[in-house]
């Protein structure tokens, strides 16, 4: 039986190992951002969607969905992958890309529409606010999965292409 500090060490030291660097993760933030929000952006302005405040208020909801989602993405990636063969990769980064963006945009999409509706909502920390605040964010994540996930078609959909073959040519 192997003794607990030898299993954390080695826990230790593969999340070493796959923590990527800050200049790594910054610049993937950057360009994932650019991605995400140019690919809302084309979509909107080809659905002539509502006024030019909304429309930028998407692209920057879905850019800082992006940039906060490239750097878990990346760590969940190296995660999975470390170790194994290319294939493993490019379907690691596939997913934890994916998976992570729409969370984190799905999130911040939530927390503005909470913010919303909470002046029709009870006082904070009450069991009827919290109920009323778990069915709130529980009604956005479903808004966003069946009319936002289409606005990373299919711009959004080439870029997590794209970046799953970087990543899987990275960890060869």
């Amino acid at each position: 039986m192997t003794p607990l500090p030898v299993i954390r060490n080695r826990v230790r030291d593969r999340i070493r190992k796959t923590l990527p660097s800050p200049g790594a993760a910054a610049c993937g933030a950057l360009l994932w951002a650019a991605a995400m929000g140019a690919s809302a952006l084309v979509n909107l302005l080809l659905d002539d969607w509502e006024t030019p405040a909304k429309i930028r208020f998407v692209s920057l909801l879905y850019a800082a969905g992006g940039a906060l989602a490239f750097p878990v993405g990346l760590f969940l990636a190296r995660l999975v992958s470390l170790g194994r063969h290319w294939q493993v990769a490019l379907a690691a980064a596939f997913v934890c890309l994916l998976a992570t963006t729409i969370s984190f945009t799905g999130g911040l999409f939530a927390l503005h529409y909470r913010s919303y509706y909470a002046q029709w909502h009870e006082p904070a920390l009450t069991i009827a606010w919290s109920i009323q605040f778990v069915h709130t964010v529980a009604t956005a994540f479903y808004q966003f999965i069946v009319l936002g996930i289409r606005l990373y078609f299919p711009l959004g959909f080439i870029a997590l292409a794209l970046a799953s073959i970087w990543f899987a040519r990275q960890q060869r």
